[in-house]
């Protein structure tokens, strides 16, 4: 900037004042800009990319710090975000974000702290209610065509764990619309809930139930590692339009990268954690928590951690309960995370590792039932074996019996089945059998419902009082 001609007649105390103050404020004004320039550019280069995982050298970085990556091409430069998985000796181990077609050898890494790029702006990502009835990605990015997010709040993925002391109990039943659920296995404000599934059971159809049913002010869905044609499908088939207006979809499909999958997992989490906070009571769906684990899996194995049960590292089966507990209650007098989560049980398996280690971790299951289903029975719910653990504390004593006494009608059904079938069976002889065989089939049609119809919690007691009143 050029100094400001003054003539030697007119040099006055008050034009030297007056000139003196230009110049403080220019070389305030240039201070402010060195100052926020980093001293340091950190930057270091790439020396080997096998499988999903780039190895750095020249970089002191510390476990999830963000990176560019420079990539080769006509124009202007472009780079790929990536983060800190590993590291061994001085070598960082780098997974990518996006796809990496044009990285060479020696290609240079950016630490998005430290330089001329800013890492307030790199990782933190957009919250609040500017995202309702918005479908992003697990970067925060708009999928729909409703524009940019740049004027939302933004922060971080990592919050504070909630002391559970310092958290409010579940003690106030939630109505989800469901009579089976309402009914027998009652879902508590605040709880976390597994859907247990095989694939083609009905799941997905279950869930966007919930989603368009249950008693909430806000809905946040998380569709984690599955197929991309099913994203669209969930949201404009199976959501609905009523369901998107109150409700943010996160969509990672399995297309993209292992480490967005679980970012994805995680801003879903974030973005019911930040309306929890906000005192409203949130619906968190996640399909599915074993995708979760499945990319957590990849992360590790690709960094060289040894596998364990069923080619499972020992670091997911502590992922699964960092995401899972963030759910919840939050403080007393605030507000809440109801969350379900669908765990796909491989070949209908049962003890899989993840479906054994999210029963541990969760505060019930529901297992659908792929002979339910193939029978044409929907929900397909195996009330046998599913159990809300909150239902004693959000039900009063009678519906606590009543619950118990059907899944004693329907068990006692269930185990007679064959010898009803062939007519072995002879009434008389034993009285439950009797009232299990007379009630099976009322039973079982409190049990099923069309994927619109909506029974609420009033409307389920009341058909449960008809079906099984007290002196029952």
């Amino acid at each position: 900037m050029r100094e400001p001609s003054v003539n030697a007649d007119e040099v006055t105390p008050d034009s030297v004042t007056r000139h003196r103050h230009h110049w403080q404020q220019t070389l305030e004004k240039v201070r402010h800009r060195v100052e926020a320039l980093s001293h340091y550019r950190h930057e270091g280069r790439i020396i080997r990319a096998t499988g999903l995982v780039l190895e750095a050298v020249g970089l002191r970085l510390p476990l999830g710090s963000a990176c560019l990556i420079e990539l080769s091409g006509q124009g202007d430069e472009r780079f790929a975000e990536a983060e800190v998985v590993g590291f061994a000796g001085d070598k960082l181990f780098l997974m990518p974000l996006a796809d990496t077609s044009g990285l060479l050898p020696g290609a240079r890494v950016l630490a998005l702290s430290g330089n001329r790029l800013d890492i307030a702006s790199a990782r933190r990502f957009p919250l609040g209610e500017g995202l309702l009835g918005r479908i992003v990605d697990g970067n925060g990015r708009p999928l729909d065509t409703r524009g940019p997010l740049d004027l939302t709040p933004h922060a971080p993925l990592e919050t504070p764990p909630i002391n559970p002391l310092a958290r409010a109990p579940i003690d106030t039943a939630i109505d989800v619309g469901i009579r089976a659920i309402n009914g027998l296995l009652s879902v508590g404000r605040g709880q976390r809930m597994g859907l247990f599934a095989g694939s083609g059971v009905g799941k997905s159809v279950l869930l966007g139930m919930m989603a368009r049913f249950t008693n909430a002010d806000v809905i946040v869905v998380g569709l984690i590692g599955e197929r991309g044609r099913e994203v669209q499908d969930f949201i404009e088939n199976i959501l609905g339009e009523e369901g998107l207006a109150r409700a943010v979809v996160v969509a990672a499909p399995a297309d993209t990268s292992p480490l967005q999958r679980m970012q994805g997992a995680a801003y879903a989490t974030r973005l019911a954690e930040d309306f929890r906070d906000q005192g409203r009571n949130v619906l968190l769906i996640m399909d599915s928590l074993t995708r979760y684990a499945m990319a957590a899996r990849e992360i590790a194995l690709a960094i060289g951690e040894p596998p364990a049960t069923k080619g499972y590292p020992p670091s997911v089966f502590a992922k699964l309960p960092g995401l899972v507990e963030r759910a919840g209650n939050g403080k007393r007098g605030g507000g809440s995370i109801t969350a379900f989560y669908t765990v796909l049980t491989e070949g209908d398996d049962q003890q899989d590792p993840i479906a054994d280690s999210a029963r541990a971790i969760l505060d019930g299951h529901i297992v659908l039932s792929r002979a339910l289903a193939e029978s044409g029975h929907y929900p397909a719910i195996d009330i046998e074996a599913s159990i809300s653990r909150a239902m004693p504390a959000v039900v009063s004593g009678k519906r606590l019996r009543q619950a118990q006494r059907f899944k004693q009608l329907i068990s006692r059904y269930q185990r007679n089945r064959d010898l009803i079938n062939v007519g072995a069976y002879v009434s008389g002889q034993d009285p439950q059998l009797d009232r299990a065989v007379a009630l099976y089939p009322r039973l079982e049609a409190f049990l099923q419902q069309g994927m619109d119809e909506i029974s609420d919690m009033a409307h389920t007691l009341a058909e449960l009082d008809r079906l099984l009143p007290e002196t029952d």
